[in-house]
C-alpha cells in the first residue's frame, strides 16, 4: 500500500507530526472537521504498512493524510496530529482525551456478510431509481444542507505498554454545510472540545479557499457536474488518479463518501449509482445492518490491501440509503493488534438530511 508518496484524497493536505508521541495531544480550537465513518476507514488505510510489517513493532512515524472534508476545510498540523492519532486507531494513554466524554467500550463487531454478484444490477438500477425519485429542492444562498447521523468507529486504544481493540459508543452528529462549501459547522463529541462544536467555515487560519472537488464537493460543484454514468465516472477516475490502493476502489470510495455528509441533486443522486454499476468487484451483501440497527441489504467492494469491505446499506423495500459501514474481512495487523475479520471499523447511519435558513438552526420536525 502506498502512504507516502500518494495522496489519497484530493489536494490540500497538510502533514502532522509523529502518530506516536508518548501523550495525547489536545486539539486546538478551530477547524477540526472529518468525515465520520469515511474518515476513519481513510486514514487507517493510509496509515497502515500491511501484513506482518507490524506485528512485531510499531510502525514508524508517517505522514497522515486527511481526507478534506465536505466543504473542504484545511486543519491545522497540531490538529491534524491529535485527530490522526484518535480518530485512524492510536488512542493513547486511556485514549480518552478527546472523546468529549463519549464512552469507550469493546470493539464492534457483526458476522461477515456473504457476498454474491447476483442481482446485484437490478438491485443498484433499483437503488438508482429510488434516488431519482426522492424530492430534493435547490440550496439557496443564505440556506445551509444540515445532515444528521448517528456513528461510531473502532481504533487501536493504548493504555501503558498494553494496546487492544476499542469503539466509541454511538453518538450523535450533526454538520451545517453552505451551498458554495465555504460556510460549516460541526457538532460531533469525539471531536469537539467545545459542546456546541466548531466552525467548518472558510477561509483557514491561512488564508485558503480550496476548490471543490470530487473528493470535498460543494452543493454548488454537485449541481453543476454531468448525470450521464460513464462520464461522471470518467470524471471520478481522472479527479482521483493515483490515490488510494487502487483506481477501482477509490472511485467506490469516492462515491460512498457523496452518499453521506453531501446533498447531490436527485438527478446527480441516480446517476452515482449508476456510475458505481460500472466499477469492477462491486458485490452485494443481502444482509447488513446501519448504526442504529435499521437491517438491510449492501452494495460494497472490499479493499484487498486493507481487507475491509466498505458497504452501503440500502432499505430492502424501498431502497433508501440507510448509511454505511467498514468490516474487516481479512485480518489485518495494526500497530501490532490484529484487526480480525467481523471488527467493525465504522459505522453510521443517517438520519436526517434537510435544508435550513440559518447555521446551527435545526430542521423543523416535519421536514
Amino acid at each position: 500500500m502506498e502512504t507516502t508518496q500518494n495522496s489519497r484524497h484530493p489536494a490540500q493536505w497538510a502533514e502532522s507530526a509523529s502518530l506516536l508521541p508518548q501523550a495525547a495531544r489536545d486539539l486546538p480550537a478551530g477547524r477540526h472537521e472529518f468525515h465520520g465513518r469515511r474518515l476513519m476507514a481513510h486514514i487507517q488505510q493510509d496509515i497502515q504498512l500491511g501484513g506482518s510489517a507490524m506485528t512485531a513493532t510499531p510502525a514508524r512515524p508517517k505522514t497522515c493524510r486527511l481526507r478534506l472534508p465536505r466543504p473542504v476545510v484545511v486543519l491545522p498540523v497540531m490538529a491534524l496530529a491529535a485527530v490522526c492519532a484518535l480518530v485512524a486507531g492510536v488512542a493513547l494513554d486511556g485514549g480518552d482525551a478527546r472523546s468529549g466524554g463519549v464512552a469507550t467500550g469493546p470493539a464492534l463487531t457483526t458476522p461477515v456478510g456473504v457476498t454474491t454478484t447476483k442481482g446485484l444490477p437490478q438491485l443498484l438500477d433499483q437503488v438508482s431509481v429510488a434516488a431519482g425519485k426522492e424530492t430534493r429542492s435547490p440550496v439557496k444562498p443564505g440556506q445551509y444542507v444540515y445532515i444528521e447521523s448517528e456513528a461510531a468507529n473502532t481504533f487501536v486504544k493504548t493504555v501503558g505498554n498494553k494496546s487492544s481493540l476499542a469503539s466509541f459508543v454511538l453518538h450523535r452528529r450533526q454538520t451545517w454545510l453552505s451551498p458554495d462549501g465555504t460556510k460549516g459547522w460541526l457538532i460531533d463529541p469525539t471531536v469537539n472540545k467545545n459542546s456546541e462544536g466548531e466552525t467548518l467555515s472558510l477561509p483557514d487560519e491561512e488564508g485558503n479557499t480550496p476548490k471543490a472537488g470530487v473528493g470535498h464537493p460543494s452543493y454548488e460543484f454537485l449541481a453543476q457536474l454531468t448525470t450521464d454514468p460513464d462520464e461522471l465516472l470518467e470524471l471520478i477516475y481522472k479527479e482521483t488518479k493515483g490515490q488510494g490502493n487502487t483506481p477501482d476502489q477509490q472511485a467506490f470510495d469516492t462515491i460512498g463518501a457523496l452518499l453521506t455528509e453531501s446533498y447531490p441533486p436527485a438527478a446527480l443522486y441516480s446517476a452515482l449509482f449508476k456510475a458505481a454499476a460500472k466499477i469492477p468487484g462491486v458485490v452485494m451483501v443481502n444482509d447488513a445492518q446501519d448504526a442504529i440497527g435499521r437491517r438491510g441489504v449492501a452494495v460494497a467492494r472490499l479493499d484487498e490491501t486493507s481487507g475491509a469491505r466498505q458497504e452501503w446499506i440500502f432499505d430492502k423495500k424501498t431502497h433508501v440509503f440507510l448509511g454505511e459501514r467498514t468490516v474487516q474481512v481479512k485480518t489485518f495487523f495494526e500497530y501490532g493488534v490484529a484487526v480480525k475479520p467481523g471488527t467493525v471499523r465504522y459505522t453510521s447511519a443517517i438520519t436526517k438530511r434537510s435544508i435550513v435558513d440559518g447555521m446551527r438552526q435545526p430542521p423543523a420536525r416535519n421536514s
